[in-house]
């Protein structure tokens, strides 16, 4: 009989590639000026994904922002973001920063800053809502309160 395997913990930044990662650090100072919010430039944008990082049995914490709900308000569909009030707030963050969750039996969220763990396997998928685009997607078999 096989052990279960433990699910590989993923940090975010594993899922920009080298290329998007040296945009973000060699990004000049956003500045809050005029009426609209601080854009990231076109070039990160682009979804672009690291092909290592698909088929893996994973978990990643993270921020919930529910596309599909039942009536009782039990979270079946969301994307899944690195920090809160992304996608709600723009700009939204890159899509290989966004990762597109379904969850079969959903799950109860007290408040939408609170963080969750979400385990599955993770793989390169584009979705695009009204909401925002993805580059990485997950059927969850397990979604739980963040902790450390």
């Amino acid at each position: 009989m096989q052990a279960r395997s433990e699910p590989r913990e993923i940090d975010w930044l594993e899922l920009m590639p080298a290329e998007d990662l040296a945009l973000l650090e060699n990004m000049p100072e956003l500045e809050h000026e005029g009426d609209g919010p601080p854009l990231l430039p076109d070039e990160i944008m682009t979804g672009r994904v690291v092909p290592e990082m698909s088929n893996i049995e994973s978990r990643i914490p993270g921020f919930v922002v529910p596309l599909k709900t039942t009536k009782d308000m039990r979270i079946l569909e969301f994307f899944l973001v690195p920090y809160y009030g992304a996608c709600i707030h723009v700009p939204p963050p890159p899509p290989n920063q966004i990762i597109h969750i379904k969850y079969k039996q959903g799950f109860k969220l007290e408040a939408l800053y609170d963080p969750v763990w979400v385990e599955g396997t993770l793989v390169i998928d584009h979705t695009e809502t009204a909401v925002g685009t993805s580059s990485y997607s997950m059927v969850a078999k397990a979604v739980e309160p963040y902790t450390e």
